[in-house]
């Protein structure tokens, strides 16, 4: 129904929308009140829309419902499995406790410090990662598409990991467990162990053979595996129909998926030291090796995996505080979430070495039964005199140091033969030094401890269950990284983006489920992340700091936060961060040039792993990885460099208001010295959006003053020209 004129002069009121560079720049000059004061927006509480009239109500911006789904949320997209088979391998294998100083000290340097920078541009701008670094900077919005991209490559693979975890859920309703014993094989003569899994061990065997079915190299595809193929489609389906709703659908799904770990590692944690063996491997975990601390590459791995802990330049931090009200305390967030990560890393830690302690003390058990067997033989053969045994220790009863004992005293004695009596020492500690980390770990050493527990199914029902909520709370903040800034940017809806992300994630997917699919995750996870991200987190630090400006980010921190903020963030945002993310990029770099590009290959003759190169073709995949995941950087500021689009119909800087509210974002905001301009209550201002130009210039009037930016404000053709007709307006 047309409007009449009475409601086109209230909606003129009303949605007012005056530039603020042209307020600033349009002044009086002799006002020096004027140019000291702040610009003030009153919120005004009606909402005096007429719906029967047609007039439209301004659309609200999705929020948390408590602050605890929030940090729940966060909680759960930082804490991953990284947090279990990566973290605790890094610590075996850089100087046991002596690695968490170098940890703990990147944490706070690099960690805390850009983890508040991301809380703080989402949660003030109220956009995802595209958006917010329009708004402070157009020409380097390719930001927030890099992070897309990395967050679309790590979404395709680490669903992948998903849907193994569902697969070992699955299975693990069994007793025995199906990979508790080598299956035998049987032909026309005799009954036999699978040879493959004879030569390694019955949880390897289960991994490579019976779940992946893999090939012998990355070349050979080998077809679909149809297991694994059915997991991952159940894995897209649980994280879209998680998603589909945003936040309203996938916050309430965090109380569980963020929750329950802790109660699994808890438990695992209890059980693990009730078994004999737990206190050798968590006293070699935290025997500190303070020379390996001074080397380069312990702190070169902290960083690393300090980075990578808390989801930076993922986006999905950005997204999920950009759902936030504009006066949460976001300092405190980033301390605590940060912190539970850490502890988190630390329990799973100790749950870790516990258990690979017990698996440890089994397998030096089994040792030293074998080799004490081969003694009584020797004995009895004549070749070690009975009279060097010590009269006390009794064959039928040895204990492990009795055993050290006799292998000591025939190693002095058969000095020239030992060699060819191929007796093993059996130390616990040569056991624990095999150090495992990734699926060898949660698919494998996991798992072969796990056989030897009281109820085994239980345990492995809860542990895999653990690694899919640990899966899918990363999942959810990588593809929220995705949703939101696409869905903020081009105004799609959120439900069918989801389902066609999904749905597109799932069948380029399908390569990963080939036999040869676990190589393909491995090339994703060295190639598509590691550098892309850096570069995007160095570049989002720069344009906080150096574009838009340290010192008006701080002012805008303090307006936002009511409290301004230590300036211990002020020197590591500007000057430490930046060289240590620098120095970070160049190590990996010259680390990833001198390690040859390959992966662990599975050879069904010999049953191990051997490392082989990527062909011709897998070496310009990894290229292109990394390239097209950082392309979208140098595309944007050359397109926006050289206004090789039009944007005339609405740019991404100026702020402008509707009823207190900021409404859209025109214009650059590269040359202004304002900072965000705030209302009276702004935890309660909408989201800057992308809108038309409302400037335009009066026909048959030449002679009217423009803006210094070239335009024709509002505010100025209302002022000119009171009969205007509202028919043009």
């Amino acid at each position: 129904m047309p409007k009449n004129s009475k409601v086109v002069k209230r909606e003129l009121d009303d949605e007012v929308i005056e530039s603020v560079k042209d307020l600033l720049s349009n002044e009086d000059s002799a006002d020096d009140a004027f140019k000291k004061s702040e610009l003030i927006v009153d919120v005004q509480e009606e909402k005096d829309t007429d719906v029967e009239e047609g007039s439209e109500v301004e659309d609200e911006r999705p929020a948390w419902n408590s602050k605890l789904q929030y940090i729940l949320a966060q909680v759960g997209f930082s804490v991953g499995l990284g947090n279990v088979w990566r973290f605790p391998y890094l610590c075996q294998k850089n100087g046991g406790g002596a690695y968490l100083l170098p940890y703990l000290i990147l944490l706070l340097v690099i960690g805390i410090p850009l983890f508040f920078l991301e809380l703080s541009v989402g949660q003030r701008i109220r956009r995802g990662s595209i958006g917010v670094w329009n708004y402070i900077s157009p020409k380097l919005g390719g930001i927030g598409f890099a992070s897309c991209v990395v967050c679309f490559f790590v979404a395709l693979y680490y669903n992948v990991i998903i849907g193994w975890s569902l697969f070992y859920f699955s299975q693990s309703f069994q007793q025995p467990l199906p990979w508790d014993q080598c299956p035998l094989v049987k032909n026309a003569s005799h009954t036999f162990v699978e040879p493959e899994c004879e030569k390694s061990s019955a949880t390897t065997y289960y991994w490579y053979r019976e779940a992946l079915n893999i090939s012998s190299s990355i070349s050979e595809s080998g077809g679909l595996n149809w297991k694994m193929t059915i997991c991952l489609l159940a894995a897209w389906v649980v994280v879209c129909l998680a998603m589909i709703k945003g936040i309203q659908s996938s916050g309430k799904i965090m109380y569980f998926s963020s929750l329950f770990p802790y109660v699994v590692l808890i438990c695992f944690l209890i059980r693990a030291l009730l078994l004999n063996g737990s206190i050798d491997g968590i006293r070699h975990m935290f025997t500190p090796e303070l020379e390996i601390m001074l080397e380069p590459k312990v702190w070169r791995e902290a960083a690393a995996q300090v980075f990578f802990a808390l989801g930076l330049g993922f986006g999905g931090v950005i997204a999920f505080s950009s759902y936030n009200k504009r006066d949460n305390n976001c300092h405190f967030d980033a301390v605590l979430v940060s912190f539970i990560n850490f502890f988190t890393s630390i329990l799973a830690t100790l749950v870790v070495f516990a258990v690979l302690g017990f698996k440890a003390n089994v397998i030096n058990e089994k040792c030293i039964a074998e080799n004490l067997e081969m003694v009584i033989k020797l004995v009895k053969m004549g070749n070690i005199s009975q009279d060097i045994i010590p009269h006390h220790i009794n064959f039928s009863a040895v204990t492990a140091e009795d055993y050290h004992l006799v292998y000591d005293i025939i190693q002095k004695v058969k000095e020239e033969e030992f060699p060819s009596l191929h007796l093993n020492s059996c130390q616990i500690e040569d056991e624990l030094n095999k150090a495992v980390q990734g699926t060898g770990l949660a698919f494998i050493a996991f798992t072969e401890a796990m056989t030897h527990f009281p109820a085994s199914p239980f345990w492995s029902v809860m542990f895999f269950l653990m690694l899919v909520n640990l899966g899918l709370g990363s999942m959810f903040g990588t593809i929220e990284g995705i949703i939101t800034p696409i869905v903020d940017t081009f105004k799609v809806r959120k439900e069918i983006l989801t389902v066609i992300c999904c749905l597109l994630a799932f069948c380029i997917g399908l390569m990963f489920v080939q036999r040869s699919g676990n190589y393909f995750v491995t090339m994703f996870d060295d190639y598509s992340a590691t550098l892309p991200l850096l570069i995007v987190v160095i570049l989002e630090n720069v344009a906080v700091s150096f574009v838009y400006g340290i010192d008006k980010f701080m002012e805008d921190l303090k307006d936002m936060l009511g409290f301004a903020p230590n300036r211990y963030y002020y020197y590591m945002w500007k000057y430490i961060s930046p060289l240590m993310l620098l120095s970070l990029l160049i190590a990996s770099i010259v680390n990833m040039g001198l390690s040859p590009p390959g992966y662990n290959a599975w050879i069904e003759d010999k049953a191990t792993e051997e490392f082989l190169s990527y062909p011709t073709w897998g070496m310009v995949v990894c290229i292109s990885l990394m390239v097209l995941a950082i392309l979208p950087v140098p595309i944007v500021f050359i397109i926006r460099r050289c206004n090789l689009i039009d944007d005339s119909s609405g740019n991404l800087a100026s702020v402008t208001y509707k009823r207190g509210r900021v409404l859209k974002e025109p214009i650059n905001l590269e040359g202004d010295d304002a900072s965000l301009i705030h209302g009276k209550i702004s935890s309660e201002m909408s989201s800057p959006n992308f809108g038309k130009n409302i400037y335009r210039k009066q026909s048959g009037s030449p002679t009217l003053d423009t803006a210094p930016n070239g335009r024709y404000g509002i505010g100025y053709l209302m002022a000119d020209m009171p009969d205007m007709p509202e028919s043009d307006l």
